[in-house]
Parts: structure tokens; sequence; C-alpha cells
């Protein structure tokens, strides 16, 4: 690729199938600039995600702990989550006719409700939602990182893209990634020192969060570009890596049914990381991979294929946001990909193959918040247990 004007620099444009994750939507327009366009030509931009206290401090710790309490009122339909014989059915269906329902006026008709034209300082604060603001690498500032270098322990760097077509959206972040990571910094203790398996890894940040407590992380996903982008992740953020811990980004297929080996591929796994996966790895994880029938059906395979080869049980951890479309299809208000992947983790969990247990069960999302967005009531966090019968 030819050297990037300038003007190819401050004019980005995206086109109509493009799709832009909320955690970009909400960053100022004075902080739109890139810092490169990747291989294929997109534009590439390096933000900081800022912690909200500092992770290693014990007492910040502790206070985090304790202020998960004043998130308990926002999820009260949560409490009837502990029965398990009926809880499943519950949640879904508040889920299902609640969630809606708020979206829609008695005629059934979709109720938009628009901010008031005018209104006061202070009226206009309390409309507003919270907003999601990196910190944006400028162009042309060559001392941005010595700038914060004094607070690199309190930031995550990331590089990724701001708008993507579909089959490109891990090359952006989600909002998904950050709950799955502010549950790894609350229950740290139950990743330290594991070997964890990230699928559909994306832009890394959830592998980068989890790799500050866990001694051996597989960040995996599919496209060079991806995971060459991945994995400058990694190498921004060595400084917050458990010592000794390590990061490795591996190419990990799910249309596939074996791992890459070909030596020529440069994400390719050898038989000896294929063997310490399989004797040490007691986590794995993702976060809102399930945006698409075929891939959600296809990652579930890959997960009980992994499982199915692991020497020890392993607990699952699944982030998801539901997002709701209004389809013509069905003139309604819907959650289709949604829906398909509770459908499919529900067939998971009543397996009987005489091989595997898998047991599932909704994490309630009032832990503390680590990492700075908006976190909206329709992403969930989902634990699957997966213990070896034979």
């Amino acid at each position: 690729m030819g050297d990037v004007t300038e003007k190819e620099m401050d004019n980005l444009t995206f086109k109509s199938d493009t799709v832009l994750s909320d955690v970009h939507l909400h960053c100022p327009n004075k902080s739109h600039l890139m810092v490169r366009l990747n291989a294929v030509g997109q534009p590439v931009f390096l933000s900081y995600f800022k912690f909200l206290w500092n992770t290693d401090d014990r007492a910040s710790e502790k206070y985090a702990r304790e202020t998960t309490t004043e998130r308990e009122h926002q999820y009260r339909s949560g409490d009837e989550l502990t029965n398990k014989d009926g809880n499943n059915l519950k949640y879904e269906k508040e889920l299902n006719s609640e969630g809606i329902e708020a979206l829609l006026d008695e005629d059934g008709d979709l109720d938009v409700v628009r901010r008031p034209q005018r209104a006061s300082d202070s009226e206009t604060e309390d409309l507003m939602r919270d907003r999601v603001y990196p910190v944006i690498l400028m162009r042309g500032r060559e001392n941005a990182f010595e700038e914060q270098e004094c607070a690199c322990s309190s930031v995550v760097k990331i590089e990724h893209t701001m708008a993507t077509p579909l089959e490109d959206v891990g090359k952006q972040v989600w909002r998904a990634a950050f709950l799955l990571a502010d549950y790894i910094l609350f229950k740290r203790d139950m990743f330290r020192s594991c070997t964890v398996l990230e699928l559909g890894g994306g832009t890394g940040i959830a592998s980068i969060i989890v790799g500050m407590i866990a001694s051996r992380v597989y960040c995996t996903d599919v496209g060079e570009d991806l995971l060459a982008m991945c994995e400058k992740n990694v190498a921004l953020n060595k400084h917050l890596m458990e010592p000794g811990g390590e990061i490795k980004v591996k190419e990990l297929d799910w249309l596939k049914d074996e791992f890459c080996t070909d030596p020529e591929a440069l994400y390719s796994w050898s038989e000896e990381e294929i063997a310490d996966l399989h004797d040490h790895c007691t986590v794995i994880m993702a976060a809102d991979v399930f945006y698409d029938d075929d891939l959600t059906d296809a990652f579930f395979r890959t997960l009980y294929r992994i499982t199915h080869n692991l020497k020890h049980s392993c607990t699952v951890f699944l982030a998801i946001e539901k997002r709701l479309n209004f389809t013509l299809r069905q003139m309604d208000v819907t959650c289709e990909a949604y829906s398909h992947f509770r459908s499919t983790l529900n067939d998971l969990e009543n397996l009987h193959d005489g091989k595997m247990k898998y047991s599932v069960e909704p994490i309630k999302p009032d832990f503390c918040q680590f990492l700075t967005y908006e976190r909206i009531e329709q992403l969930e966090l989902w634990k699957i247990m997966a213990d070896r019968l034979t």
C-alpha cells in the first residue's frame, strides 16, 4: 500500500454497510483522528481505556467489592435467578417481554423517546445517558505516550478500527468484552495462575485483562490482519501482565475441526502448544461473538470439541449483548441472534452423551466496574461448568 496522504488521514468516510460499536460511537468528534491505515485500508485508532481505580491496590479492591451493593437495585429482577430449576425460563421471559414492551406504545408501535430541544444545563445532564469517552491518540502528538507514562498502569491501550463490514467486527471493541473484563478483575482469585483460552478474542482486550492474573492465555481468532492487531495490543500492554505470564495469539477457526498446525501460517499451533492447552486449560471465555446463527452453531461445536479433549473439568464464561431489532418478517421487535444463542445454550445443557455434563447458569451483572463503559441492561454474562463423566 502506498503512503497515506494527510487528506486521506483527515477525511474518514463510512459506507452504509458498515457496523459501528457503541463504545466508539460515543467518542468525541475532535478525537476522531486515526493513527494509520491497516493492510486492507481500514482506519486504525489507538485508544486508552481507563481503569476506574488501581487494580493492584488492595484498598481499592476492597472498596470495589463494597460498592457492588450500590448496583443491586438496578437488577432486582435478577434476585429470582437463584432458583436453579425455574430461573432460566423466568429470566428469559423477563428479558424478552419487559425489555421489548418498554419500547412499544399502547398500539404496539415502536416508541422513540426524543430528548427535549431545550433544557437547562442541569436538566440536560439528568436526561443524557452516561457516555464513554476513551482517549484517542491523535496524529502528530509524538509525545502522547510520554504524557501518560506516569499513568501507564491505569489504562489499557488498544488498537482498533471504528467501523467495519460485519465480517470484520472483531476489529472493534464491544461492551460485552468490558463486562467480562470486570468480572475477571472482580473474581481475580478464580483466574489466578490458570491457563485460559479465549475464543473470538478480537482486539484482545479481554485476554489482556485476564493476562494480568492468569499464567498463560491463548487468545484466538481468524484472519491475519485481525490477529496482527491483537498481537500488537498484547505488546502495547506487556507492562500489565502477570510476571512470568504470557499471552499467545493463535488462529482458531470454528468452521474447521482441527487446530491450524501449518508451520507456514503466522499464527499456527505447535504440537506442544496443543498438548499444553489440553493438559492445563481450566477456563474458556468469549465475549460478544453471538451475532450470526451459523457462527453461533460453529462456536458451540468448537466448544464441545475442545472441552471433550481437555484433561480437566473447565469453566466457561460467555458475555453477550442482547440487541433489539425491528424485523419486517415478524413485524415486531425481536432478538433473533440472542434467541438462537439461548436455544443453543439450552441444547448444550440438555446434552447427554455419557462423556460430558454441562451445567449452565446466568451471572448477575451487579458486580462493580473496573473499566469505564456504559453497562446497559442488555449485557449478560453466562457461566458453564463443563465436567468430564469418564
